[in-house]
């Protein structure tokens, strides 16, 4: 069965995004952890979380993903921005314990000037400082359209994040497992990676530098720009540079196969519906 959800509103709490979900025919479901532009995170309400626990059982509902702030910077070249960016993270995942074997993931961040190598230094190194061993929460990489100064633009970047991590590593070797990929439908298009006419290859591609067993999630976006643009601009599935064909490749791959799929499309609930029960009927 396809697991597929969409982004959804945590501002009611676990339960309510829990039966939105189940509303629109998702099966898992994306929010933030708290304001996507700023830094306060509503308090965790654990009578919530209980419930939320107790109906994801009976609905099916799996493997939820948590999406970092936007403003989350862990290799820009100004001080105070990494230190909010390590305080939020740690934050974050203590957060997410109370919702155990989730995913929780972050766009790598900008170097702002201080080249990629740097960049890749200094998101290892807060990694390596806040995972702990006894989590059960997987931190996702995102991949990126390659705007301005990002990290994360290239499959070699991710790959070099997840090796620096490896090699910075001073706690226990189960930190690897913690530890993956978010692959964005948009921003791979528009960071070069023609998923549209050479899905194969790219997934070829990402499993000789990254490895496939690294992929635990899957942004399902369309793009309001051509490919290879290195913009950022999502469009509704179907409706964009990529096209519906696309989409049904995508959902229907082998190496895909299992993987939770996020729809972060302009849409409000209905729309979400749709796009949800159109995706389904790709699966046999």
């Amino acid at each position: 069965m396809l697991t597929i959800g969409c982004h959804l509103s945590s501002s009611k709490g676990y339960l309510a995004m829990g039966k939105e979900a189940v509303s629109i025919g998702a099966n898992t479901f994306q929010f933030f952890t708290r304001n996507p532009r700023g830094s306060k995170a509503k308090a965790i309400d654990e009578a919530d979380v209980a419930a939320f626990l107790s109906y994801s059982k009976e609905h099916g509902i799996e493997r939820i993903l948590a999406h970092a702030p936007y403003t989350l910077n862990p290799c820009s070249k100004d001080a105070h921005t990494r230190e909010f960016a390590w305080m939020t993270m740690a934050d974050d995942l203590k957060r997410m314990e109370y919702t155990p074997g989730n995913c929780y993931n972050f766009h790598p961040g900008s170097h702002t000037g201080q080249g990629a190598e740097e960049g890749i230094r200094l998101i290892s190194e807060m990694l390596n400082e806040i995972l702990k061993p006894e989590q059960t929460t997987t931190v996702l990489l995102e991949t990126m359209a390659g705007k301005g100064t990002e990290v994360g633009r290239s499959f070699e970047e991710l790959a070099a994040i997840l090796e620096e991590f490896s090699n910075q590593m001073e706690q226990a070797a189960e930190l690897k497992d913690h530890m993956g990929v978010c692959l964005d439908t948009c921003h791979v298009y528009d960071a070069g990676y023609d998923i549209v006419d050479h899905l194969d290859d790219v997934l070829e591609g990402f499993d000789r530098v990254v490895g496939l067993s690294k992929l635990k999630a899957v942004h399902l976006n369309d793009s309001k720009n051509p490919f290879e643009s290195h913009k950022d601009r999502h469009e509704k599935i179907g409706e964009g540079s990529l096209g519906l064909a696309a989409f049904e490749r995508i959902v229907t791959h082998p190496a895909l196969a299992g993987l939770p799929f996020y729809l972060e499309t302009p849409n409000e609930l209905d729309g979400y519906a749709k796009e949800i029960a159109l995706l389904r009927g790709f699966v046999k």
